[in-house]
């Protein structure tokens, strides 16, 4: 993906290593700053390999943190930033139901967060989206904001912004070594290079690449079956792409909780999936696991039997993704506690496209010695004991 014209140097201002959609945000920013900034990514791009393929993400005001739905009215300011800077649509406007018991802490959260948006009890779901059913005591919380993100797209757009902008991205350059000190060396398999600041975005590869600085940090990279499931009457109107995208949250069958799109990648198809999946070495992401090893299919069809009534109850496409998570389900988004021009971006846990706009700001301020837009305290690496290990 470099372009032939590009000169081969090897020095630059930022070097960003991860060309997700996290990296490139952050890359992004730094070159609207007039940071002369490399993005570095493993695999030739586009690729399937990490978390930021496929061609949708849900994005959402209500949030049952307080400091995630704070973000997300600069996020989505700057997910039509890049809109216009592109003249591409990045976003469909579909609205978006939180499903689960009334009084339910979390979901109360979501309502909050929204302020006047509407509560549906099961009656009031069934007649205004009939694809939808609630069991008895159940409601359904109605962000009218939501919609979703087209991910390929997005993240070709953030791509060409930042390279119009100056920026230089090298994909199919796998990162080998790391050696930080006031001028950071990246080592990679094509070449050499230094920066005063380094900031690292590499999704599941994090882990190992700050293992290298001496930090163990929490994150567990784990397979999520993405899966799609078919409208019994095709082209109906219930469940067809006009229908809002859902999560649930309370739910005892599904204690990680659901979520679904409605069937815009894939027509007659509708994304449910479930918000969890199995440990994994994102080295071996491509290799077959067995039906024995995929639990969540039984959970969701018994979820879309009784809720979804319109879709058959076995997956019609199963595609894989990969979420890094955090014990807690919060990013990591801070200095090195040792060598504070390298910042880390990571354990995303699943819920951070939306946010990427935000968070490449953040990490960019963060590198740059700025005051964070957004309280930064819910975010430390020093929130984990331990992680520090025998000083480089």
């Amino acid at each position: 993906m470099s372009a032939p014209s590009q000169p081969r140097k090897s020095t630059y201002d930022v070097i960003v290593i991860g060309a997700g959609i996290q990296g490139s945000f952050t890359a992004y920013h730094l070159a609207q700053r007039h940071k002369d900034t490399l993005l570095l990514e493993q695999f030739f791009l586009p690729h399937s390999r990490g978390s930021s393929h496929g061609q949708s993400r849900i994005i959402r005001s209500a949030y049952p943190q307080d400091y995630y739905s704070r973000m997300m009215p600069d996020s989505f300011r700057l997910w039509q930033q890049l809109e216009a800077e592109t003249g591409t649509t990045l976003y469909r406007q579909t609205g978006l139901l939180v499903l689960g018991p009334p009084g339910e802490p979390e979901l109360e959260a979501c309502r909050r967060s929204l302020g006047g948006d509407e509560v549906l009890d099961a009656a009031a779901l069934a007649q205004r989206f009939p694809g939808f059913r609630l069991q008895a005591g159940q409601v359904a919380v109605l962000d009218s904001t939501a919609g979703v993100l087209f991910a390929d797209r997005a993240l070709r757009a953030v791509q060409e912004v930042f390279r119009r902008h100056g920026g230089t991205l090298r994909d199919g350059e796998k990162v080998l070594r790391i050696e930080p000190g006031a001028t950071v060396t990246v080592t990679t398999t094509a070449g050499v290079y230094k920066a005063p600041r380094l900031i690292i975005t590499a999704g599941p590869w994090t882990g190992a690449f700050v293992e290298q600085l001496g930090l163990r940090l929490p994150l567990q990279p784990l397979r999520i079956d993405v899966c799609y499931w078919r409208e019994k009457q095709p082209g109906s109107a219930a469940l067809g792409s006009v229908s809002p995208c859902f999560l649930t949250l309370g739910l005892s069958q599904a204690p990680h909780g659901i979520y679904g799109l409605p069937s815009i990648e894939y027509p007659g198809l509708m994304k449910v999936c479930h918000h969890h999946g199995s440990p994994i070495d994102p080295e071996k992401r491509d290799e077959p696991s067995s039906s024995a090893a995929r639990p969540d299919i039984g959970l969701l069809s018994s979820f879309i039997s009784t809720y979804l009534p319109g879709l058959e109850t076995q997956p019609a496409v199963m595609e894989t993704c990969l979420y890094t998570n955090t014990p807690d389900g919060d990013f990591i988004l801070d200095r090195h506690p040792k060598f504070s021009n390298i910042v880390i971006g990571a354990g995303f846990s699943g819920h951070g496209f939306k946010l990427a706009p935000m968070v490449g700001k953040l990490l960019c301020e963060l590198s740059l010695g700025e005051e964070p837009s957004h309280n930064m305290s819910h975010f430390a690496i020093t929130r984990f004991p331990g992680v520090l290990g025998a000083a480089l």
